[in-house]
């Protein structure tokens, strides 16, 4: 029987090693051995695109049909965006190894993601272990970052990757391992069996992850070409998009309203020892401005509300003189929670509206919005794309579109809304946890 380690996060309160389908467990970050960068399969991927025989590429829906929680519309990203990078939020369920001998087929490579499933997923009705994470894809390698420690857990080459499949709200990712020497003198040992690493993540966004990674190889094998003399049109080009990502503007000029010392604001809150601020704060959300918490809702006795000068929309930069920009949610909450215990809070806070006014400039269909929503929500946003440069966050719902509201329309007409529009496309968000509280979906838990 195969005895290849699974790695899998460790859940909290358990031993760093437990049994897990009857092989070894080893605790995450997992560690992957440097790789060289050529062999025959990276000529191929990088030397042809996709096609039925030797594609790198696949993707697999559940037994039963459809996919959940799809988007229509195809997320087809533009060269200059991948070059730079694209970032999406996933939940790392494990590694596992699997040997990988001669030249594998696609219907292989699916039952070895499938294989590899098998070891990590948790059988139904149990509990899943798995940690946030950030999938950084670039035409160069895909990073995967946690996204509480803000540490880079692993750092693939894209040339190493062999395969990605896409198996409902699951992505298996396949790369080479090599056997690196661990003594210089070690001879490299000829016989020796190729192994792959594969790594399973859980996402929504699955099959987009995916299909992101199959144009990264495409767009690093374009830029091959046009490094060689060889130009393909049938991809915009990069000064043509370079123009139009020059042409958005924050809407209502977020840039001067941070920069400026002036339009932020000390709020010195009085309070009886040992009662909590009486604050709901939610993230700002990637892409703002200012990686910062927002005051998502006031408790209506509470000392924050009292003092008359604090409001919902309201970033606050800073805690009795320690900034929270840049720091995770969690943190930010300890810090208002540790004020219990003191008769005055001084905040430093930037007012901001509760709904933030987005202004996109689109002259053409061709170019890809750069973010893709799922039930009112946006759920990824592309790193350098038109809507990061708008102002579009992640993990804010929309409110409006156009000045039409969109809190009652179906998902399939928001996106058939966003993927015609043309022009400028005027939106507004707000964090989805503040219109939860506000619309009276959530109850509040106040600090």
């Amino acid at each position: 029987p195969d005895t290849s380690p699974i790695w899998i996060p460790r859940r909290k309160g358990t031993s760093a090693t437990s049994e897990h389908s009857g092989d070894e467990v080893t605790v995450s970050p997992v560690p992957v051995a440097d790789e060289p960068d050529t062999d025959l399969e990276t000529d191929r991927l990088l030397g042809q695109q996709r096609t039925d025989d030797h594609g790198f590429y696949d993707e697999k829906e559940k037994e039963g049909g459809k996919k959940k929680g799809r988007n229509k519309e195809a997320m087809i990203h533009e060269p200059a965006v991948l070059i730079e990078g694209v970032l999406f939020r996933a939940r790392y369920l494990g590694s596992t190894q699997l040997v990988c001998e001669g030249q594998p087929t696609k219907s292989t490579r699916m039952m070895q993601a499938e294989e590899a499933v098998s070891r990590i997923k948790a059988p139904e009705g149990e509990t899943q272990p798995s940690t946030e994470v950030d999938l950084f894809i670039s035409t160069e390698k895909i990073m995967v970052l946690n996204t509480d420690l803000k540490e880079i857990m692993m750092d693939h080459a894209l040339r190493t990757i062999s395969y990605i499949a896409d198996i409902g709200d699951l992505v298996v990712l396949m790369a080479r391992r090599r056997f690196v020497p661990h003594e210089v003198d070690d001879p490299p040992k000829i016989n020796r069996t190729p192994k792959m690493i594969c790594h399973v993540f859980e996402s929504e966004e699955a099959q987009f992850i995916a299909q992101s990674i199959g144009q990264a190889f495409q767009v690093a094998y374009m830029e091959f070409l046009k490094a060689n003399g060889i130009e393909d049109h049938s991809f915009v080009k990069e000064m043509d998009y370079q123009e139009v990502l020059n042409s958005q503007e924050i809407f209502g000029d977020e840039l001067q309203m941070f920069a400026k010392k002036e339009m932020q604001k000390e709020v010195v809150v009085p309070k009886a020892k040992g009662e909590i601020l009486g604050v709901v704060i939610v993230e700002s959300g990637w892409g703002s401005m200012l990686p910062t918490v927002v005051i998502a809702n006031l408790a209506p006795a509470g000392a924050a509300a009292r003092c008359g000068q604090l409001n919902i929309g309201d970033q606050i930069i800073a805690i009795n003189g320690v900034s929270l920009v840049g720091l995770p949610l969690s943190t930010c909450q300890n810090y208002i929670k540790n004020s219990k215990t003191q008769t005055v809070v001084k905040l430093t806070v930037v007012p901001c509206a509760p709904v933030v006014e987005v202004k996109i400039k689109r002259p053409d269909t061709k170019y890809q919005l750069g973010f893709s929503v799922q039930n009112g929500v946006i759920c990824s946003l592309l790193r350098g794309g038109i809507a990061e440069r708008g102002g579009v966050r992640v993990g804010h719902r929309i409110i409006e579109i156009n000045n039409q509201s969109v809190v009652a329309v179906p998902h399939e007409k928001i996106v058939n809304l966003l993927a015609t529009s043309v022009g400028e496309i005027l939106m507004k968000t707000m964090p989805t946890s503040m219109f939860r509280l506000l619309t009276g979906q959530e109850t509040p838990v106040y600090i």
